[in-house]
């Protein structure tokens, strides 16, 4: 029987950036309790998804936030902006601050902060984590996230859309993963939406064409290309 490992870092992502509350929330964390006393993980990319999926692991008693890396910003930057978050409000759980600038603490929990823009330089094998979730949406492709792999890494999540990595979505497909995946997207938040929906319409009475649309709020992108 093929290890669950990945559906669960799977679930553990969908449900950060989809929604905290979803009934495959409370499945993903009851399926690890048989599998593992903790699932270490490391982030790579501490933005808006990096700090939802840190919100999710650091209230989680089965599963250990090791290490974030992120070039872009200080570490005192990181502290505040975590704790002061705009959208989900203040955090409220740990005390958070800097030990130092290679360390967060969150209670007395020590997270590793690296700040390194190639990830084949990222030591993720000094974190003993094995699992990276990869929140930059810069590296989503598998060539450029392999690297993750020979900074030793051991799984590597995708927060985005890939052109080639596997995209799994939780309840539609996950079940279709194998043990020597070592590169999976999440897909997009939008598919995330629809796909659940679609696949119950589908299977019930089936689907033979179709329009979707969205309201999604602005991004990077977009502003680019404004």
């Amino acid at each position: 029987m093929d290890t669950p490992s990945i559906p669960f870092a799977l679930h553990l992502f969908y449900v950060s950036v989809i929604s905290i509350l979803t009934p495959g929330f409370l499945f993903c964390f009851r399926l690890v309790v048989f599998v593992a006393a903790k699932i270490k993980i490391d982030i790579n990319g501490f933005r808006r998804i990096g700090w939802l999926v840190a919100r999710v692991a650091l209230q989680r008693d089965d599963v250990e936030l090791v290490a974030v890396n992120d070039p872009f910003i200080t570490t005192d930057y990181m502290t505040y902006m975590f704790k002061y978050d705009t959208v989900h409000g203040q955090w409220k759980h740990h005390e958070i601050k800097m030990k130092d600038s290679k360390t967060l603490l969150f209670g007395e929990n020590e997270v590793t902060v690296f700040g390194i823009r190639n990830p084949e330089e990222i030591p993720w094998a000094e974190t003993g984590a094995g699992f990276v979730v990869e929140l930059t949406g810069v590296f989503i492709d598998k060539d450029k996230v392999a690297a993750h792999l020979k900074g030793g890494a051991k799984k590597v999540i995708i927060s985005a859309p890939s052109k080639d990595a596997p995209m799994f979505v939780v309840g539609v497909n996950e079940h279709t993963y194998t043990s020597d995946i070592n590169i999976v997207s999440n897909a997009s938040c939008t598919t995330n939406c629809l796909a659940p929906l679609a696949k119950v319409i589908h299977d019930r009475f089936g689907i033979a064409e179709g329009l979707m649309m969205t309201v999604h709020s602005i991004t990077g992108r977009a502003i680019r290309e404004a």
